[in-house]
């Protein structure tokens, strides 16, 4: 059975992205959602194996969980990224680990939904290297990162940490214990500095719309710094080209007047006022998180931008 598992290791490394999932499926038992993908030179092995939709895990990255092997929708598990231990791994929805970042997972390590691991970030649930058997001491514990935890770039976390929900750790942080909810953390040791409530801002509707004209204006900076885009007209709705092909971009308000469509050109809308019906299939809602799931270079980019950026994970809207 070992020697399986390991030939198996292996052919995944080498496999080409397309078709892990279904060499995982038939050889595994493995639970792979929809529009999973797994990248080049990049291997992973678990008693039991669990991707959700839309999850992906980037090139040469290398996963290897004794225990049982969980990820969570829309979760994203980045390049060069090194997983080992005799232990499970789970991981919850819409979460993220940096490039670089090492997981040991000789005891359990739970990642809740919605949280992050920043670049070259550390996770340890052991901890020797002097003999134990002259008197040095040995850590076996597992770590658990609740939901809506953001552990920014370069944090060392130690065996038997738990960091409560809605906390922020600031980068190059060394965590140890138990932190409660609420908390940002920061130093070496890592205390709590103050709380997310108290610096979270309060979202009105006219603020949305703001953070909303905002993020677009950025963006079109942004791609067309880069060349991936060309405004061809910034009033009263951008009118960009990508390609050969020209797309409008229209702001849903949260309140106030609603603009038309372009007549001649493609609408990608941006919405912010609940429960409104777009009247193409070109859209992201930020007031549900959702957009649509028609594949459009100009939508694909500023999604991606988003999340990027700002933080923002879109679901797609079923079919």
């Amino acid at each position: 059975m070992k020697l399986y598992r390991t030939i198996i290791f292996l052919l995944l490394f080498i496999a080409p992205p397309p078709i892990k999932p279904a060499i995982l499926r038939i050889c595994c038992g493995a639970q792979i959602g929809r529009g999973v993908s797994i990248g080049w030179f990049t291997t992973l092995m678990g008693r039991h194996i669990r991707i959700g939709d839309y999850s992906a895990i980037r090139a040469l990255s290398i996963i290897s969980c004794g225990g049982d092997l969980s990820i969570g929708r829309y979760s994203i598990i980045s390049s060069f990224t090194l997983v080992y231990g005799a232990a499970s791994l789970r991981i919850g929805n819409h979460s993220y680990i940096g490039p670089q970042s090492l997981i040991n997972t000789e005891e359990d390590v739970r990642i809740g939904d919605w949280s992050a691991l920043g670049a070259r970030s550390m996770v340890y649930t052991h901890g020797s290297f002097l003999p134990y058997h002259e008197g040095y001491w040995v850590r076996f514990a597992p770590v658990t990162i609740g939901n809506c935890v953001w552990c920014a770039a370069g944090v060392f976390l130690h065996p038997g940490t738990s960091i409560g929900d809605n906390s922020f750790v600031n980068s190059r942080s060394v965590v140890s214990g138990d932190l409660p909810p609420d908390s940002i953390i920061e130093g070496n040791p890592a205390r709590v500095v103050n709380t997310m409530s108290r610096t979270r801002r309060a979202i009105t509707p006219r603020r949305l719309d703001a953070i909303a004209e905002q993020m677009l204006r950025h963006f079109l900076a942004m791609a067309t710094a880069h060349g991936e885009l060309h405004v061809i007209n910034e009033r009263p709705q951008p009118i960009i080209q990508m390609g050969r092909q020209h797309y409008e971009i229209a702001l849903v308000p949260a309140v106030g007047e609603v603009p038309s469509a372009h007549p001649c050109h493609p609408t990608i809308w941006i919405i912010c006022r609940r429960n409104w019906q777009a009247p193409s299939d070109l859209w992201l809602d930020l007031s549900v998180n959702r957009r649509s799931p028609r594949r459009a270079a100009p939508l694909d980019a500023l999604a991606t931008f988003l999340q990027r950026y700002y933080g923002i994970q879109l679901e797609y809207e079923e079919m």
